[in-house]
């Protein structure tokens, strides 16, 4: 399973509102210009996320995005089955095994559970506001 640049900038994005929230909207310019993704690509990605209900918009000119809540509310995982969809490593565990003709007999289908389970762990015990404090810390670390 390989996550697309959709799925990762996502991500970004959310943290990158996290970390900026002044409690001002943010433009998406600046946003691509701190992440260095184009803006018409972040629009997309952005858009995705405001229909979500993951993030707040307001149009004109001193509009822009928001986190829409505590960045502690929003895992990876959230992000990314959002604009991944499945997180499942192979097709079957996607539509069920009783979709796969040889699920009574496949010795390889408890490797791929255990992998999805594995991938679901992690991705779904990373919040934003983890992503938020270690950013901190490592900001941290190099002021000495």
């Amino acid at each position: 399973m390989k996550i697309s640049t959709r799925g990762r900038y996502a991500v970004r994005v959310m943290l990158d509102l996290a970390l900026n929230n002044t409690g001002e909207y943010i433009k998406v310019k600046d946003i691509a210009k701190r992440q260095g993704v184009s803006e018409k690509y972040l629009e997309q990605i952005i858009s995705t996320l405001n229909k979500a209900g993951y993030v707040r918009s307001v149009r004109g000119a001193q509009g822009g995005y928001q986190i829409s809540s505590n960045p502690a509310d929003y895992t990876v995982g959230m992000i990314l089955r959002l604009t991944e969809g499945s997180l499942a490593p192979v097709a079957c565990l996607d539509e069920g095994p009783e979709s796969c003709e040889r699920s009574d007999s496949c010795d390889t289908l408890e490797v791929w559970k255990k992998l999805s389970e594995a991938i679901n762990n992690v991705v779904d015990n990373v919040t934003i506001a983890d992503l938020v404090e270690k950013h901190n810390a490592n900001v941290y670390d190099y002021v000495i």
